[in-house]
């Protein structure tokens, strides 16, 4: 055999090896696992829903039906995403805005819905918020608190930068919702006491079911506006360590963390969709995020006997015109890549901004 021979059979067998061994396994992974084509994926080639050249995502948790009320979102967080310019915007929202076609809060839309038929809450829950911040949303996912302990956990826990000292004494301890406490009338055996320090923390999937659920500490950290920034907090340091498992190429721990995604996960979404989405902000340069939260700015308190004795929130103008030019300025701005967002804010005292 001639050495011109022998290294073309070399390469061949390295080739073949390497493919076998390394490769095909991942590409079995990805296609028959995930039902993914790469090809449609690379060339963005599927039925995904748009407006606009934007895909915008409803992202929703709920307490799991382990809790009272297990149904009704506990966090609402939107996300948009411009195929065009790799820009993503995600908007959380407060769960107390008041619904007319609903009658109750906003946060009810999905429990209602399912109560009606199975997925019916995605569809209800995306015409609800969708109307709230002016965008049309495609798709719904919904995170079961219940089970997000396992994924944190599986991710080795996340990092946090707690942006304010809080203690909460009133965070309720699973199973005991409706404990007697030996008559004890204030309850106090319902609860436990929770604490966070300001600055970089390390936190595993308990702690941080913790950091996003408290909702009774004592000043700016006890109010819905505080707990919708502490949630994108969390799904931001999700999406990064979730992103930088996926890049490391390891099998058995993709694997893992799929199975883990989708037990937590209802959707009206397909893996094929999300790829198509993901490829580009994990590969991307010019990828941009903005995170933005609405805030009691936006908002006045009613006399809560006009509303069956709930704390509600309505728009401040009578409508929601006001907040829709706020969201509209922040996509503006990303899509011309301005760093400032100055303008934008001014919305929030009353000021016009011109389109």
């Amino acid at each position: 055999m001639s050495k011109k021979i022998f290294f073309i059979v070399l390469l061949s067998s390295s080739f073949y090896l390497l493919t076998s061994v390394f490769i095909w396994p991942y590409y079995l992974f990805l296609t028959k696992t995930l039902k993914i084509s790469l090809l449609k994926t690379l060339l963005s080639l599927d039925s995904l829903k748009t407006y606009n050249d934007q895909v915008t995502i409803l992202i929703l948790g709920i307490a799991g039906s382990q809790h009272d009320g297990g149904t009704l979102s506990d966090s609402m967080i939107v996300a948009n995403y411009n195929l065009k310019n790799h820009r993503l915007l995600t908007i959380s929202l407060p769960r107390d805005i008041w619904s007319d076609t609903l009658q109750d809060k906003i946060n009810t839309a999905y429990a209602y819905g399912e109560a009606k038929q199975k997925n019916g809450g995605l569809k209800l829950a995306k015409a609800e918020v969708g109307a709230v911040i002016g965008i049309p949303i495609q798709y719904a996912l919904v995170i079961d608190f219940a089970k997000f302990k396992a994924l944190i956990d599986l991710l080795g826990g996340i990092e946090i930068d707690v942006d304010r000292s809080f203690t909460d004494k009133q965070f309720p301890i699973p199973d005991r919702e409706n404990a007697e406490c030996d008559g004890d009338p204030d309850f106090k055996c319902r609860y436990e006491t929770v604490s966070f320090k300001k600055g970089i923390t390390h936190m595993d999937g308990a702690t941080v079911l913790k950091y996003v659920r408290s909702r009774h500490a004592v000043g700016v950290e006890g109010s819905d506006f505080a707990r919708n920034k502490r949630q994108q907090k969390v799904l931001e340091a999700i999406k990064n360590k979730v992103f930088a498992n996926i890049k490391k190429y390891n099998l058995n721990d993709l694997k893992k963390l799929y199975q883990v995604l989708d037990k937590l996960l209802t959707r009206d979404i397909s893996n094929q969709q999300v790829a198509i989405v993901v490829k580009n902000i994990i590969f991307l340069r010019d990828f941009a995020q903005k995170e933005i939260s609405l805030s009691q700015d936006f908002f006045l308190v009613p006399d809560n006997n006009l509303y069956n004795g709930q704390y509600v929130l309505m728009p401040r103008e009578g409508n929601f015109a006001n907040l829709h030019l706020y969201i509209q300025c922040y996509r503006k701005n990303l899509d011309s890549r301005v760093s400032s967002f100055n303008t934008c804010e001014t919305l929030k005292r009353g000021y016009t901004y011109q389109k």
